[in-house]
Order: C-alpha cells, then sequence, then structure tokens
C-alpha cells in the first residue's frame, strides 16, 4: 500500500523485575533488586555463576543462580564471556527473566513505566493510514490499549470503537488482544482517512518527530 505511513515503536522498560525473598537483614520478605554484577566461582571446569541482587531497605544480599557446577565447556562462548566481563547490557537482559525469577521467589513486581523510541520506516504525501510495528526487546506488562493511548493521546474507550468499527486492525486472532500485554512483533494499523487534522496531531505522535 503507497498510502501508509509506516513507523516502528521500539518498546524499552525502565525497571527491571524486583523479587520479594526473605530477608536476613530485615527478618521478613522484602523486594531485591538486581545490583548489576555478576558473581563468579571456578573449580576446576567447573563454574558457578550468580547474579547479585540487594534488598531495597537494607542492601543485604542474595545471589540469585545462574549456573551451578556447569561445566565451562558447555556454556555459550558469548554467554561465558559476558559473564566474565559483567556485561551490563547482558545482565540487564538476564535481570527480565521472568520464568527465572519465579522459579526462586514467592512474588516478582513488575514495572509498567518504559521509553519509546520512534523511527520512520515509510512516509509518503497524502498517507491515510498509519501502521505501528512494535518492538519488545524485554518482558513489559504494559497492556496494548494503554500503550497506544498514552503515546498517540486517545483514550481507550476510542481505540476500543476504532477496532470494533474495524478501522483499527491488529494482527492477532485475539478479540481481547487490546487488553494483552505488549509483544514484538504486533502490528496496528488504524485507517485515518476520514481524519482531516492526521498530518498535524497523528504524524508527530506517532512518528516522535515534530511536523
Amino acid at each position: 500500500m503507497c498510502n501508509v505511513l509506516r513507523v516502528r515503536w521500539t518498546i524499552v522498560p525502565k525497571t527491571a523485575p524486583q523479587p520479594w525473598i526473605a530477608c536476613s537483614g530485615c527478618g521478613g520478605l522484602r523486594a531485591f533488586q538486581s545490583s548489576g554484577k555478576i558473581r563468579l566461582n571456578a573449580n576446576g571446569r567447573k563454574l558457578d555463576a550468580w547474579l547479585i541482587y540487594k534488598c531495597l531497605i537494607c542492601e543485604k544480599t542474595w545471589n540469585r543462580p545462574l549456573y551451578e557446577r556447569q561445566n565451562v565447556r558447555d556454556i555459550n562462548p558469548a554467554v561465558l564471556e559476558a559473564l566474565q566481563s559483567n556485561d551490563p547490557q547482558w545482565i540487564r537482559t538476564e535481570s527480565f527473566n521472568l520464568e527465572a525469577l519465579r522459579r526462586k521467589s514467592q512474588r516478582v513486581d513488575e514495572f509498567s513505566e518504559f521509553d519509546t523510541e520512534k523511527e520512520i520506516l515509510r512516509e509518503t504525501r497524502n498517507w491515510t493510514k498509519l501502521e505501528i510495528e512494535l518492538m519488545v526487546p524485554l518482558p513489559l506488562s504494559t497492556r496494548l490499549d494503554r500503550l497506544l493511548a498514552s503515546e498517540l493521546g486517545v483514550s481507550r474507550a476510542r481505540l476500543v470503537a476504532l477496532h470494533d468499527k474495524g478501522t483499527l486492525w491488529i494482527n492477532s486472532d485475539r478479540v481481547d488482544i487490546l487488553r494483552r500485554r505488549v509483544r514484538s512483533g504486533t502490528q496496528i494499523m488504524i485507517d485515518l482517512s476520514t481524519e482531516a487534522e492526521r498530518e498535524q496531531l497523528w504524524r508527530p505522535l506517532a512518528t516522535g518527530s515534530p511536523l
């Protein structure tokens, strides 16, 4: 289609999930946050690795197991390098490993705050449809309707009305997709042919660029 303004939004959560762990310093369950540091212990060809967390109240540490008595040769070389160098990007990604956190804690707090990076993939004159492609590299608890409402400056009720009317399409068969968490690969198409001010109002919000 040649009448489409196509953009990509990369959604980056601000705060990593925080597990609740029995804190020896506080004497009860407390929220812990990642320190961004790895602890390693090598014994011959065996390796133990932990991601260090700190209590938000007293800063007592908790070591979340990453590898236990793992043969070094069985660890991906890139991962081994990341562990040995305390690679901040690898550690940040691992701090969003919800499945691993839920196995080790009774409760995990998630946070909905995020940053949005927007780029124009294709733009044509006199466009009438807006296509948004979502990239979500890390788990985020925010619902799709809340994301679209906050970024496009419209109410969630209006989004639902557009979806029900058939002028907002999403590449999913789920009838409740607007209430689901945002996911990478989601594509949203909005028909704005009846919106006279789409260039003045919709474009700056969709692209993150002023007119």
